[in-house]
């Protein structure tokens, strides 16, 4: 089952910003076959999950374990923390000082130090598949597939426009934790997704209306678990997704992995929009055979990558189920 190994040590990593950090732990955990007698399925996590992607406390259960889509009596599943997401006790202060590139960097030399040249795939959702895309532009021969969830290769206008406005909050609320998640949820939903679930409802006891009360338990919830200096981060990251910033344009980019790559999209994802998902794919499709584009059909927006698992084990099946693995 899932073990946590002792953290990698990255030596002297400079950041893309020009950050020089002696010593970055790289936390991961290992669940199913045991490393290097299977094929490698990397999971990266998004903005508030961790490397606890299966087992226990896994928060993708649905789709990672004994028998399921990603089966870990077939498959090796890694997942690495981000480092100073809080999950390992290491928190980064100047979250300014990194940016996307960089976590893919530190993921791609943790699979060194794994002596991992190549893996079945890179699986991530949300600011996870930013990761994703950005080690594929890095390291074309990474991986066999490419699976970003719910993502795009960049940050759009809207998305740093909505990455500007957590920080404001981040930086200036006095809950800060608590008020940036009540924003974020408004993100990660949809119009749609709440009118089914609360139909203006009110909750007598507190006199105000369910979504309000379900709004403010979200925040404090997160309040409770994850730190402050990690949201900053995280938030940062998912500004900064951007595989052609101070590097070749995107053809020139993916002109260079053979690895298939499987979008998929959500139709009513209000922060990585499935229409800029499209556009993504029609783009590499000029250039490249082996892309697909499939859509989660869901009222629950950005969140529906968490919540449609049933959706989610149907598209991915092809992937991990019909192959025979020959390795």
């Amino acid at each position: 089952m899932e073990n946590i190994p002792n953290p990698i040590s990255i030596q002297n990593f400079t950041t893309e910003n020009g950050a020089l950090y002696h010593s970055l732990p790289l936390s991961f955990t290992v669940a199913g076959l045991a490393l290097h007698s299977a094929p490698i399925v990397l999971v990266n996590h998004a903005l508030t999950g961790n490397a606890q992607v299966t087992g226990e406390n896994g928060w993708w259960n649905d789709l990672i374990g004994a028998g399921k889509t990603i089966d870990t009596n077939r498959y090796t599943v890694l997942a690495f923390n981000v480092p100073g997401n809080g999950a390992d006790s290491f928190l980064i202060e100047k979250y300014q000082d990194f940016t996307t590139r960089d976590i893919a960097r530190i993921f791609i030399i943790g699979l060194e130090s794994l002596a991992i040249d190549q893996v079945h795939t890179i699986i991530g959702g949300s600011v996870g598949g930013g990761v994703a895309w950005e080690m594929l532009a890095l390291e074309p021969n990474i991986t066999q597939n490419l699976i970003p969830i719910a993502t795009d290769w960049k940050s759009t206008d809207w998305m740093i426009a909505n990455c500007f406005l957590q920080e404001q909050i981040l930086n200036n609320s006095s809950k800060p934790i608590e008020d940036a998640r009540i924003h974020a949820m408004l993100c990660y939903r949809s119009p749609e997704s709440f009118k089914e679930k609360f139909q203006r409802t009110v909750n007598e006891n507190l006199s105000i209306f369910n979504i309000e009360s379900w709004l403010a338990h979200h925040g404090d919830k997160l309040q409770k678990r994850y730190q402050l200096a990690s949201y900053k981060l995280m938030n940062q990251l998912l500004k900064t997704i951007d595989i052609t910033r101070n590097s070749a344009d995107f053809e020139t980019l993916m002109s260079k992995t053979n690895a298939a790559i499987h979008i998929i999209g959500i139709n009513s994802d209000l922060f990585f929009t499935a229409r800029e998902n499209k556009e993504t794919y029609q783009e590499l499709k000029k250039f490249k055979e082996n892309v697909f584009y499939s859509e989660i059909d869901s009222v629950h927006g950005h969140d529906a990558f968490l919540i449609e698992y049933k959706q989610l084990d149907h598209l991915l099946a092809d992937i991990f189920k019909a192959e025979t693995i020959a390795k």
